[in-house]
């Protein structure tokens, strides 16, 4: 092949190149370590040449070569949580919680664990739910605290507020239905915890997948209630720092 047998930096790019094809271009940077420890002491100059740009642009579009396409699961809209309100407007307890969840978290973009517990129960604690005694309502919106998510690690809440809107998705009215039954049961209206279930436990994670796979294709997932939220909130032409502070993203 004429090539030189001197680690260079045009060897080392070639290495890279050639053995991209045989295993994951992940582990290429590991193997061509090792190959450099194993040369050193007979070519003192082989990390100088494992520093080049022209190793590490090539070790770098190897890897972007090799990169899968990003897969993301489908946002919900407006049109698919107004037919779930409609679907368990005379449903049951936990039927009406769940498109209370749903409506909550689109138009409040909760993050899902925001509002349903882990299902392990190592990881499950009442710091994190939101708690019946923040809940605060008026005829055109509602509030309540935020204890905890997952960008606020030390537990400085926020108070999120929803505003009543004049689609099918409006969370307002089937919050007021979910409280209405709420305070029927008694295994309920007195929990301090503002979402539970009818046998007096705070819905889990997999209880609400469950009913969204009921409902919805296997493109739909957790995230695409708050995903569904923020797209919603730009197709009607709020700004991007808006929305960037009503998610809570930093």
């Amino acid at each position: 092949h004429g090539l030189s047998y001197e680690p260079s930096p045009d060897t080392l790019s070639l290495y890279v190149a050639y053995e991209s094809h045989f295993i994951s271009s992940r582990s290429v940077k590991s193997y061509l370590s090792g190959v450099c420890s194993a040369l050193e002491p007979i070519f003192p100059s082989v990390r100088e040449s494992r520093a080049s740009l022209l190793v590490k642009n090539t070790i770098a579009g190897r890897l972007k070569m090799a990169q899968t396409p990003v897969t993301r699961k489908s946002p919900l809209s407006a049109d698919d949580i107004a037919s779930m309100i409609t679907k368990y407007d005379n449903g049951s307890h936990d039927d009406i919680l769940f498109a209370c969840l749903l409506a909550i978290g689109f138009n409040g973009l909760h993050r899902l664990g925001e509002l349903v517990w882990p299902d392990s129960k190592a990881l499950q604690t009442s710091r994190k739910c939101i708690s019946f005694a923040s809940l605060t309502l008026t005829p055109d919106h509602v509030e309540y605290d935020l204890p905890g998510h997952k960008g606020n690690r030390f537990f400085e809440g926020n108070r999120v507020a929803i505003y009543a809107r004049a689609d099918g998705a409006d969370a307002l009215p089937v919050l007021h239905s979910y409280l209405a039954s709420r305070a029927s049961f008694s295994t309920t209206t007195l929990h301090p915890q503002l979402f539970v279930r009818l046998d007096g436990s705070v819905p889990t994670r997999s209880w609400f997948l469950r009913y969204l796979s009921a409902n919805f294709s296997r493109d739909i997932a957790g995230h695409s209630v708050r995903s569904g939220g923020a797209t919603d909130l730009a197709l009607r032409g709020i700004p991007d720092h808006i929305i960037q502070k009503a998610g809570r993203w930093t």
